[in-house]
């Protein structure tokens, strides 16, 4: 199991050159057995800062996104064929209860919900230390590809 995980997780990282998520740093980094639980991790930088030198709240929703997306992605791939279909998001909310300049985020997300369309996804971001930055919610929708007759 613990190979599988591994292939997983590279995978993942290989998906994201010449993406956004490459752009952030973004690196996946724990996956559960279960696969229901992934964790990614991303470097603070001054391209994240807002003018006031705080990390944008935009960075965290990528970041939350990113992993939040993922994790539906992996569950999806388990139980479909690869590449008949598409996973899109949806809906995403965040609370930001902590500010921070620098270090390293982490994401954990965990599927809440998973149907044959719609999963919910609980995204935790937290610093170094284990302080909760924000809490975030992200819904997935998985979309079958049309088959084009020839």
């Amino acid at each position: 199991m613990k190979n599988k995980i591994q292939k997983i997780l590279n995978e993942l990282n290989d998906l994201k050159q010449i993406t956004l998520i490459n752009m952030m740093q973004i690196q996946f980094i724990f996956l559960s057995n279960k696969l229901d639980t992934l964790i990614a991790k991303m470097p603070i930088n001054s391209n994240l800062l807002q003018p006031f030198g705080y990390l944008h709240g935009g960075a965290t929703m990528i970041l939350a996104e990113s992993v939040g997306s993922s994790i539906s992605l992996i569950n999806v791939k388990k139980n479909k064929k690869e590449n008949d279909f598409n996973v899109f998001s949806i809906e995403i909310s965040a609370n930001h209860v902590r500010s921070i300049r620098k270090g390293i985020l982490f994401a954990k997300a965990k599927i809440c919900h998973k149907g044959n369309t719609l999963h919910f996804v609980q995204v935790n971001i937290y610093d170094e230390k284990k302080n909760i930055i924000s809490f975030c919610k992200l819904t997935n929708i998985i979309i079958i590809k049309k088959q084009i007759c020839p």
